[in-house]
């Protein structure tokens, strides 16, 4: 039994989704478009709220590295996990390209958890959540990663008829910003569920801020309306 299905809080149908998309993960004109622009606003936020240089920062569900690469750029030493192979592959050809180092593992959280406990300042996980069966199993695994004072900065997608009519209709079928399928309604989490789970993971809820995707400039900000994509912030005391 390898470490994933120990830890079998995945979906096997959101893991071919994403392996599917693996070789053009990091083309800006690509299936991942939003994604690129999304980056900086991301990295942003993260920069703004914790010390990168120097610091042990993991990236939880890193796809093929593009949040990873940027964080190491600022001077983090990054761990990067996910549990699609062939984003993995891909993440650690680009290493090659790039000469970033990222320390590219293909293990769930949970595992990564009870091998590193306290082992990371700060850990970024970003549109991730929406596509695990339990996001709070994520959340507390996270916790236990965490050193004391250390950040978990989190994105996903606010359950709302705002983030279905642009998600999904707007982005998948519509601006075909992103493949059909990538996300489903039901699993959109509204801030005060994501709250819940921190507080049960003795967690504290810093800050919740929009992150709001301009398709026409093909960019994106913090700030603004929480009612599609949003950011958190949570430090362990």
């Amino acid at each position: 039994m390898n470490a994933a299905e120990q830890h079998d809080n995945f979906s096997q149908t959101e893991l071919d989704k994403f392996n599917a998309l693996a070789n053009r993960w990091w083309d800006p004109e690509g299936p991942q478009k939003a994604l690129h622009a999304l980056n900086p606003a991301r990295l942003g936020y993260v920069r703004d709220r914790t010390t990168l240089r120097g610091a042990r920062v993991l990236d939880v569900g890193c796809g093929a590295g593009l949040l990873s690469e940027a964080l190491a750029r600022e001077g983090a030493q990054v761990t990067a996990i996910d549990l699609a192979p062939d984003l993995i592959k891909i993440a650690k050809l680009h290493r090659l390209e790039s000469g970033v180092e990222v320390d590219y593992r293909l293990t769930p959280v949970e595992a990564l958890a009870d091998e590193m406990p306290a082992g990371f300042d700060a850990i970024v996980c970003m549109e991730m959540l929406e596509h695990v069966p339990d996001p709070g199993a994520i959340i507390a695994a996270c916790a236990t990663l965490l050193k004391p004072g250390g950040r978990l900065f989190l994105s996903t997608l606010n359950r709302t008829p705002a983030a279905f009519a642009l998600a999904i209709v707007g982005a998948e079928y519509v601006a075909r910003l992103l493949p059909k399928g990538t996300h489903q309604y039901r699993d959109f989490i509204k801030p005060s569920e994501l709250g819940a789970w921190l507080r049960a993971a003795d967690l504290e809820l810093e800050d919740v801020s929009g992150l709001i995707y301009d398709p026409l400039r093909h960019s994106a900000r913090v700030g603004g309306r929480t009612d599609v994509n949003y950011l958190a912030c949570a430090v362990k005391p």
